[in-house]
């Protein structure tokens, strides 16, 4: 079979260490890539020369904005947007499942959700409701975008949307001094999301919204759970959430990574988070 009409659109910044691996992962069956990089300083650009020659730079403002300029002014030849970040991987299992679904009638599709597989410190975290991950990242071009927001921005398509079989690696390789500052800027964002989450939003994303339906796909779930998470009392739905995480979910079979993982990313950050809103409104209320 020859290569499927898919175009990749690949976001990068000094990816030197991961976007050969990602690149590898999917040149042998789409045909198109795009890289967009935010001006590299490093090898990145060599490598990724190495598999396309559809490389642009774009000064990058936040994901929503970089994924939505990308998509709106690259010279996209196929119909299928394939969004992927540098530090993943297309599984064998998706590749082939992709040819599958190509071969046939796509018409009763619009959009495809692809599970996403995190790997920390080299433990692949299947526990504590952290797999299956479903994430929109295959759509029609002209009925799919990225939501306008500061953190956790979803694919949103106007359509139908189906389940794919195989996964997305997101492969953590950085060090946790890392992991950590990364996280402390997208606390800050998200706190700031939340503050915000009510004021003009339905004008920034310009009709692109994730609805938040507890009977919808696993997308929209997961945005009402996150909405009900927020109702919760401010420091105490840390400690819920990481409790519910780690035992109920049953994190604890994650090992030692998977204890470090859940309490970073299920505790200390959403901490972090009502911290910096606590912050901010106690700036409000004295200002």
């Amino acid at each position: 079979m020859s290569k499927l009409p898919i175009s990749v659109i690949i976001l990068t910044y000094n990816e030197e260490k991961n976007i050969e691996d990602c690149l590898k992962s999917i040149y042998k069956w789409v045909n198109e890539i795009f890289v967009v990089d935010s001006y590299s300083t490093d090898r990145t650009l060599d490598i990724a020369s190495k598999y396309t020659d559809k490389i642009y730079q774009h000064p990058f403002e936040n994901y929503a904005k970089q994924r939505n300029w990308a998509q709106d002014n690259l010279p996209i030849k196929n119909e299928w947007i394939f969004h992927l970040d540098a530090d993943e991987r297309a599984t064998p299992e998706l590749s082939e499942e992709l040819k599958r679904v190509f071969s046939s009638s796509i018409d009763d599709a619009d959009g495809f959700l692809i599970s996403r597989r995190t790997v920390f410190m080299g433990k692949w975290i299947k526990h504590g409701g952290h797999y299956p991950a479903y994430h929109l990242r295959i759509f029609r071009k002209q009925l799919g975008q990225c939501e306008d927001r500061l953190y956790d921005q979803h694919f949103y398509v106007k359509g139908k949307v189906k389940t794919l079989k195989g996964d997305i690696i997101d492969t953590i390789t950085s060090d946790l001094d890392s992991w950590i500052s990364r996280h402390i800027r997208w606390a800050t964002l998200e706190a700031n999301e939340v503050m915000n989450r009510d004021r003009d939003y339905g004008i920034r994303n310009k009709g692109y919204v994730i609805k938040a339906d507890r009977k919808g796909n696993p997308v929209e779930q997961k945005r009402w759970l996150r909405e009900r998470y927020y109702r919760l009392p401010l420091f105490i739905r840390p400690f819920l959430y990481f409790i519910y995480r780690y035992f109920f979910r049953l994190g604890f079979l994650d090992g030692k990574e998977g204890l470090i993982f859940h309490f970073l990313q299920g505790f200390w950050y959403r901490f972090l988070v009502d911290a910096k809103i606590y912050e901010y409104k106690k700036k409000t209320y004295i200002s």
